[in-house]
């Protein structure tokens, strides 16, 4: 793994606020132990935990273990991402989650690359550790986003479903979070990717969770999230294509119910299936239909990307503190 520079202050420019954003739901028994690697990692970062509903005290043991602790009520990762992302205020904001699978000690080496190279987002790259702590199913899942954002994309992410990241504030205040569960990593990957913004990844080990910790991830129902998401990334990103296809079916579909009623027109002057010509007519303004609305989505995307582009231009580049106001 490639060895980055400490962060000083040597050089006059002021030291960034960094802030450790922990989602937390039902963490028990991992909670104290992330907050404390982090802690060991960053001692100059103020650490949040952000609790999801949890019962089993999750939210006591963050706070005793010297974390600042907020309270989500709406349940789902995207609703607490939403609100860390609105509530706390930093120039860099390290994600991970409270499970104290990921590596804090890696946290110091992706700031120093987001300084280094003035980028926007770090991301840790799961290493496993043990083999139960990355599963079949999430590795399948992993690959099939990966190599559709490539399509999308012309690039993509080796782990694009990590919840270890590192963001810019200008990312963070950029990013305006839809999702509400679990899917919210992969509409993180494609803010970056849509906006072209200097990414990396750094690899960082990727360990099972403490005995008494639970994953809250369900391989099938997970699974059909991802799939869900593919369909709406094709929808949204792509609309030319996405509605091109079904305008394409619709008339190809359209095109051969016809054939056999103009070959009888060419030979009699008669239509004798007038039932079907008036399928064939509705299949066709469907398709044209479809093929409109590709068009004119596609107007509608390059619009919001212009939007959101402005919005993270309306902010300063990581490295350069010492002009902050």
């Amino acid at each position: 793994m490639k060895e980055f520079p400490a962060m000083t202050s040597d050089s006059g420019l002021a030291v960034p606020r960094i802030a450790v954003i922990l989602p937390c739901y039902n963490e028990a028994g991992a909670i104290v132990q992330t907050v404390e690697d982090f802690r060991r990692a960053l001692p100059h970062a103020d650490i949040y935990v952000f609790d999801n509903n949890s019962s089993d005290g999750s939210r006591d043991l963050a706070r005793g273990a010297g974390a600042i602790v907020r309270r989500v009520t709406q349940q789902g990762k995207g609703h607490v991402v939403r609100r860390m992302f609105a509530d706390v205020d930093a120039d860099i904001y390290i994600m991970a989650d409270g499970d104290a699978t990921y590596e804090a000690a890696a946290a110091p080496a992706m700031v120093a690359a987001m300084l280094e190279d003035n980028l926007d987002m770090v991301v840790g790259c799961r290493k496993s550790q043990a083999e139960e702590a990355y599963r079949p199913g999430h590795r399948l899942g992993n690959w099939a986003l990966t190599s559709l954002l490539k399509q999308l994309f012309g690039r993509s992410f080796t782990d694009i479903l990590s919840g270890y990241r590192v963001f810019s504030r200008r990312f963070v205040k950029s990013f305006p979070v839809l999702s509400a569960g679990f899917e919210i990593e992969t509409e993180i990957s494609v803010h970056a990717l849509e906006l072209a913004m200097p990414v990396a990844e750094v690899v960082t080990a990727y360990g099972a969770r403490p005995e008494g910790s639970v994953s809250k991830l369900s391989t099938y129902r997970d699974g059909f999230r991802i799939l869900r998401t593919i369909f709406t990334l094709y929808r949204i990103e792509r609309p030319i294509l996405f509605f091109g296809v079904i305008a394409a079916f619709l008339a190809a579909l359209a095109l051969g119910l016809a054939a056999p009623l103009i070959v009888t027109y060419m030979d009699t002057g008669l239509v004798p299936r007038f039932p079907t010509a008036i399928l064939v007519t509705g299949l066709m303004i469907l398709a044209t239909l479809s093929g409109m609305c590709g068009l004119i989505l596609d107007t509608v995307v390059r619009g919001r990307r212009e939007v959101r582009r402005l919005s993270y231009l309306g902010f300063r580049a990581p490295s350069d503190f010492a002009r902050r106001d």
